[in-house]
């Protein structure tokens, strides 16, 4: 973690490691005991640290801090804050080893070989001007050389600069899938910091691969939405924790998933849906009822396994900015999808304030560019499954980070015809009777475009006529890199028994393909509204999928969804807390509601009404 003063590197390394049980804070400042503004701000750091966290100082020897990362456990995360003091300690020539080259090479490969997770903040001193002083001088020329020679250890970089991240360097061992993430900026106890907004829910009664920060904030002002660090480790703290839910035997290590067709995911509770829609006949409700919006309750609680569900709390975005190559793409600019991902990353755009909204944080996942389908196979194996695991990571590390549903949205170029493709492959649909048309700005039809895509999807529907259509044959012959990551993220959430809301073409086409590798990974899609577009209920249908709302919203694939989620928690809300009509407690034959109400802790007996 690269960054300048006060730029906010500190509270976005303090984020990335939020989610781990423990960690072992490395403190390498040494001195400041008569400087009390110095001292102050050791104690901001201090007073931020989550208790579970330990502290050991360095400070005093250089060469304790390369101990300390040979000495880690694989179990173990370590945050070394910052490099800037160590390098100071070096400096000191009461404490300077003989070779302060030959130490700085041994603190690279010790991050570089150590079993435990190490997350390094360091200060950028690169952009100033040369000091002045010869230790000055010194000072930048060690840590820039220390910097450097991290950088080359370490598996990610990151430059932090006002709170905004960018990442310099990726994962080696995640080939062709790039994740953009910000965590969450400089709370206000660091001074000068700008803090960013904390995610709160919807007011509801209940309580982050890559974040740019598209975290949400009260609706009342929408300014940014929290874009979260897919990884089991990231999180952003919601008000409220996660209440727990039932897991599938997960203990067993992520590495060994092997994700293939007959996959054995754990389904929703198939008594507490119609229990929690006969209990809706029983309630005080106003009125004749809660309308097609039983549907959304009854799905709520089969996946809670409760007939008295409860309102989903912290949700997690993906946007996923894929980019398909040739005729698929046409009508639409590369430049598009970066403006639409540039603004939830700055908090802007209706992506971003629809999440703000309702309580929730945006990853964005961008992933490599895809093949033109009509030429021959978009992705080989080895991408598909890359995709395919990346997506699963992400499910499981928003289940990680206490988030209670997922939605899936899109961003990318071309991403419509590859998905129109993937379903036809898979239902028999006639292409140009569900592609969806090409909306050009100012609100016209591009026909010439649309009817370049149906070409492109025609093509390769005659190459693939005699080729296997298997899930992963599907992907790697026409769906490309985020319908991958798409379909591994639904496996992933139907795994941790997440649910997922989609609303547009991506996420009914990953749902298609996730079917066919795991049966069970649709009972835990919701579709919300399906917008205008026949190809999402032509797939919905053959998945089995009842919009529960009507809107005929057409705001982009994930919008749609997130504009909805309000109403949604609402009317689980009312379903969850609303008592008997008391007609039906006073009427002959109030035995048979017994089975609908909840008993008193003290004692047997219905519950309060």
């Amino acid at each position: 973690m690269l960054g300048g003063i006060r730029s906010g590197k500190s509270a976005f390394a303090e984020a990335l490691v939020a989610g781990a049980a423990s960690v072992r804070y490395i403190a390498t400042a040494v001195g400041g005991e008569d400087d009390p503004e110095w001292l102050a701000r050791i104690e901001a750091h201090q007073r931020r640290r989550p208790q579970s966290w330990s502290t050991e100082e360095s400070g005093a020897d250089p060469a304790r801090l390369t101990a300390i990362l040979t000495d880690a456990k694989p179990d173990e995360t370590l945050l070394v804050d910052d490099l800037g003091g160590w390098v100071a300690s070096l400096l000191n020539p009461d404490l300077q080893p003989n070779d302060d080259v030959a130490t700085v090479t041994a603190l690279a490969e010790a991050v570089r070989t150590s079993a435990a997770r190490v997350v390094v903040v360091s200060p950028e001193v690169g952009l100033s001007l040369v000091p002045q002083t010869p230790l000055g001088r010194a000072f930048a020329d060690a840590v820039g050389t220390a910097n450097q020679a991290l950088a080359e250890a370490c598996d990610r970089v990151v430059l932090v600069v006002a709170g905004r991240p960018a990442w310099l360097k990726t994962a080696a061992d995640e080939p062709g899938i790039v994740t953009d993430v910000q965590a969450e900026a400089a709370t206000a106890d660091e001074p000068g910091a700008q803090a960013a907004p904390v995610p709160q829910p919807a007011p509801t009664g209940t309580a982050p691969v890559e974040a740019a920060t598209g975290a949400a904030v009260p609706a009342v002002e929408p300014r940014s939405a929290q874009v979260s660090v897919a990884t089991p480790a990231a999180s952003l703290d919601a008000p409220q924790a996660a209440r727990s839910r039932p897991e599938k035997e997960t203990a067993d290590d992520e590495a060994d998933v092997v994700i293939e067709a007959g996959m054995d995911l754990p389904l929703p509770d198939s008594d507490a849906g119609p229990d929690a829609r006969d209990r809706l006949a029983t309630l005080d409700l106003p009125g004749s009822g809660v309308g097609a919006l039983a549907e959304a309750i009854e799905f709520a609680a089969a996946t809670q396994s409760t007939a008295s569900p409860r309102p989903w709390g912290p949700v997690r975005v993906l946007l996923l900015d894929g980019r398909d190559a040739g005729a698929a793409s046409a009508g639409d600019s590369p430049a598009g999808s970066d403006r639409r991902t540039a603004q939830v990353e700055a908090g802007e755009g209706a992506l971003a304030r629809l999440a703000a909204g309702a309580g929730a944080d945006i990853a964005v996942v961008r992933v490599p560019d895809t093949g033109a389908l009509e030429d021959g196979p978009v992705l080989d194996d080895a991408a598909v499954e890359a995709g395919l695991r990346q997506g699963w990571e992400l499910a499981v590390a928003a289940a990680a980070d206490g988030k209670e549903a997922l939605v899936i949205a899109s961003c990318g170029a071309g991403t419509d015809a590859a998905a129109t493709a993937v379903v036809a492959a898979t239902t028999g649909a006639e292409p140009v009777a569900v592609l969806p048309r090409v909306l050009a700005p100012g609100g016209k039809y591009d026909d010439e475009a649309w009817m370049r895509r149906c070409a492109a999807v025609r093509d390769a529907m005659h190459r693939i006529r005699h080729e296997p259509r298997g899930a992963k044959d599907i992907l790697a012959q026409l769906g490309g890199a985020d319908l991958a990551v798409a379909a591994g993220a639904l496996l992933g959430a139907a795994a941790r028994r997440i649910p997922v809301l989609v609303d547009g073409p991506v996420g009914i086409a990953a749902g298609l393909v996730a079917r066919d590798l795991a049966a069970q990974s649709r009972h835990w899609l919701l579709l919300a509204d399906a917008g205008r577009h026949q190809l999402v209920r032509q797939g919905a249908d053959v998945l089995g999928l009842t919009p529960v709302l009507e809107l005929g919203l057409d705001l982009g694939e994930g919008a749609n969804a997130l504009a909805a989620l309000p109403l949604l928690r609402t009317a689980i809300a009312l379903a969850g807390a609303l008592p008997v009509h008391p007609a039906l407690l006073e009427s002959p034959g109030d035995d048979d509601l017994s089975e609908f109400l909840e008993p008193e802790p003290n004692g047997p007996g219905p519950a309060s009404v």
